[in-house]
């Protein structure tokens, strides 16, 4: 006999071991030297705040597909359409002269005027992504000779030369021929055979790890190189013959943990002329076999264009012909990634549909969209079709957990997450979609999914459960600091502000364990950290809306510290801003030039902490009215998603326009004494629904 999902939730939740946590750190700025916004007159009329809304409305409603979702291009730096121009290098394939024009004019318009290119709007000039631009630009034809050209040797010379790359553009190099394949650091294919008690095994790293390190395990253990003429290469990017260079991973005296593992590296390379016969051959199979499975779909393995590329290499690595069926599905998934203009053309990390399209429906939602428009039933029609029904790499750690969640994409079905997953739900609850008894299996499903995917600290990662091998962050592939995927403050204030959307309280176990997680993430200066979005500013708007729709007690010194904290970093311009060069240094906790979906964060953070009358939230909707152009939106040039902290960010272009929408809907909503779409349907108690 089923139970009810109240009772079915509850099984799936017994407690694990807590993780401990290292310490948090003061982010506190000194009175002297924080900016208070100047004192201007913020008085707007209610028909302004009707007519930006309605403008926004009417642009989000023509940007529908007919299909029902919402996509906007999605952009990282500079590497990703460098890395698209080397792949078909790589492959032999050619690119169109339009195509070619359009990506060289996006790389030179991206790069700094000292001859360096950045992993952000404004950010310093990167040598990895420097490296690839300039090796992009030559096979694109441009000469060393061109002024732009030698001002980006002399920036990457600058700092040491090309050998000072990152991991992964190292190995890029050794594809071509540019550095030896022993400076890249040891990864055997072996690795495929290991047991899962051992200290490395694939599933104890994250699950974009995963699906980059497989394809580069077959690249590592037939080492291909893709021949130049010298003319094409770029050893003039290197101050010593690339060829002579032994190791680039360096022994420090500060890390005793990653000295020992360059040690075992060293180790390895000195073992691996030795490691050939039936156990390598075996290993080669099962990564080439895990590969393909996970390039079944229209999506391309894992959804993410650095492990589509590394698939498509290693197949072609190992004699995939261009006409076979993984190959072609795989080479497509990577050139509908391509956003062409006339001008300007660029490569895409992924595609966001499932992500844009749940926010643009719960901002148009709580900006008064009635839920039977045409446009919210064919949103939530499309997006119950997205469900994802089949087990994934997560259901390693979870065997009796049902699969019901979402992706980010279009199709990624071994990777559903819990980040997209609750942000969906809320948008199907906003729309209605409990009134449809259809669909509430459906529903509870999902919530169990979520509550499964609970870690033993309490809180949720993105992928899997208790992702948190710390130590493996110390291994030379390493060096991005990004293999893990542990719970995370934004992540966990979003799954308990669904669950309180479902009547869930804080005397609800999972509710209970997660409230705890927050408070011993708390930085002592009030803010949250913010893991996929930048970054303080992210992390705190996500716990607050989670801790308001929970019943917290909003005038608890912990919420007001937060609070006051978010009112602290709000700029002269009455918006607020955070640069990603906080993720290196905290001083910058907060701080940056204002954006339009910034802004949005910390108003929706302020109004859910009950301060929607407070005159820094005023302030903030004054700033979102007198940026919002003719045509209704906002113009952002700022990278305000976190792919990788300190390594990858992204620009999500829907950012601008869906999160300012939802902040005046909101703000509208309390100032004329109604309910939010929220509140209104948010349930008093659990539903008796059967999963």
């Amino acid at each position: 006999m089923k139970q009810s999902i109240r009772l079915a939730l509850k099984t799936l939740t017994s407690p694990k071991n807590s993780l401990h946590r290292s310490g948090n750190r003061d982010l506190s700025i000194p009175q002297e030297h924080r900016q208070v916004p100047k004192p201007v007159s913020t008085l707007f009329s209610i028909k302004r705040l009707d007519e930006a809304i309605a403008s926004a409305t009417d642009r989000f409603l023509a940007a529908q597909h007919e299909k029902g979702f919402w996509v906007f291009d999605l952009e990282a730096d500079a590497t990703i359409s460098s890395e698209y121009v080397l792949l078909h290098r790589f492959l032999g394939r050619h690119i169109s002269t339009g195509l070619s024009a359009g990506i060289r004019n996006y790389l030179l318009s991206r790069q700094l005027e000292g001859g360096g290119w950045p992993l952000y709007h404004e950010g310093k000039a990167d040598i990895s992504a420097s490296v690839k631009a300039y090796f992009a630009l030559k096979q694109l034809g441009d000469a060393p000779s061109e002024t732009h050209m030698r001002r980006a040797a002399r920036f990457i010379r600058s700092q040491g030369g090309a050998a000072r790359v990152n991991v992964f553009t190292r190995i890029t190099l050794a594809l071509f021929g540019q550095l030896p394949w022993k400076t890249t650091p040891a990864m055997p294919v072996e690795i495929m055979l290991l047991p899962r008690w051992f200290f490395f095994h694939l599933h104890k790293v994250s699950y974009w790890s995963r699906t980059v390190i497989v394809p580069l395990l077959i690249l590592n253990a037939k080492r291909p190189v893709c021949h130049l003429d010298p003319e094409e290469g770029v050893r003039e990017l290197f101050l010593e013959p690339p060829e002579k260079i032994c190791h680039l991973d360096q022994f420090t005296h500060r890390h005793m943990g990653k000295n020992v593992f360059i040690v075992l590296d060293r180790l390895l390379k000195l073992i691996d002329p030795l490691m050939k016969g039936s156990a390598r051959d075996k290993a080669i199979m099962l990564a080439e076999k895990w590969t393909r499975q996970r390039m079944q779909g229209e999506g391309g393995i894992g959804g993410i264009f650095p492990a589509m590329a590394n698939a498509v290499m290693a197949l072609k690595t190992l004699g995939y012909a261009d006409t076979h069926p993984d190959v072609v599905r795989g080479l497509k998934a990577l050139d509908d990634l391509v956003v062409r203009s006339r001008r300007q053309s660029f490569c895409q990390p992924c595609l966001s549909p499932i992500w844009d399209t749940c926010l643009s429906l719960s901002a148009l939602l709580e900006a008064d969209l009635s839920a039977d428009q045409g446009a919210v039933p064919q949103a939530r029609t499309w997006l119950l079709n997205q469900m994802i029904r089949v087990p994934g790499d997560w259901s390693v750690k979870a065997p009796g957990l049902k699969p019901a969640g979402w992706a980010f994409q279009f199709e990624n079905s071994f990777y559903p997450d819990v980040d997209d997953t609750p942000m969906v739900l809320m948008a199907l609850l906003r729309a209605g979609v409990l009134a449809d008894d259809a669909h509430k299996e459906q529903i509870a499903l999902a919530v169990n999914w979520v509550l499964g995917m609970q870690s033993s600290d309490g809180g949720w990662g993105a992928f899997d459960i208790d992702n948190n091998y710390l130590y493996l962050n110390n291994i030379p592939f390493a060096d991005h600091g990004a293999l893990l995927d542990p719970s995370t403050s934004d992540i966990t204030g979003r799954c308990i502000e669904l669950l309180a959307m479902l009547g869930y309280d804080r005397k609800f176990s999972p509710v209970a364990r997660a409230l705890r997680f927050l408070k011993s993430e708390q930085e002592p200066c009030g803010a949250w950290f913010g893991r996929w979005g930048v970054n303080y500013l992210y992390g705190t708007w996500s716990v607050l809306r989670g801790l308001a729709r929970v019943g917290e007690d909003p005038s608890q010194p912990y919420i007001r510290k937060a609070v006051d904290w978010l009112k602290s970093r709000q700029n002269p311009d009455h918006g607020w801003g955070e640069t990603c060069y906080s993720y290196a240094d905290a001083a910058y906790a907060g701080r940056g030039k204002s954006t339009a979906s910034q802004t949005a964060w910390a108003l929706l953070g302020l109004m859910a902490a009950g301060e929607g009358k407070s005159a820094a939230v005023q302030r903030g909707i004054h700033f979102l009215l007198s940026t919002q152009n003719d045509q209704g939106t906002w113009d952002e040039s700022f990278f305000t998603g976190t792919g990788f902290p300190n390594v990858f960010y992204l620009k999500y272009h829907g950012y601008a326009q869906f999160f300012p929408l939802w902040a005046l809907g909101e703000y509208r909503s309390i100032r004329m004494g109604r309910k939010t779409r929220q509140d209104r349907v948010s349930l008093r108690h659990p539903p008796d629904i059967q999963p």
